[in-house]
């Protein structure tokens, strides 16, 4: 298990990134949290089997349909064991 920070830059906000992302990391197994930053970003702190992260990483790439990515950046930060993923404002 580890613990990553993941920034999400580009159209993220306003077209359901931070729900289609909570729905994508619970179904990976991934706990956690997401939210949406006043600079326009989506931040997560994220906790999981390798695998998963990486599939979870993959995935915010694309994001939903309506999302445009243009960058996502990862940082190994200190393990946290989330109890659950949640979806803050």
């Amino acid at each position: 298990m580890k613990t990553i920070r993941i920034r999400v830059t580009g159209k993220v906000q306003g077209v359901f990134y931070r729900k289609s992302a909570k729905d994508k990391a619970i179904e990976l197994g991934v706990k956690g949290w997401v939210r949406n930053e006043q600079d326009g970003s989506v931040m997560m702190e994220v906790s999981g089997e390798p695998g998963a992260l990486t599939s979870l990483v993959e995935w915010c790439a694309d994001g939903p349909p309506r999302a445009v990515v243009t960058d996502v950046k990862v940082e190994d930060i200190p393990f946290h064991d989330f109890p659950h993923f949640i979806s803050e404002r």
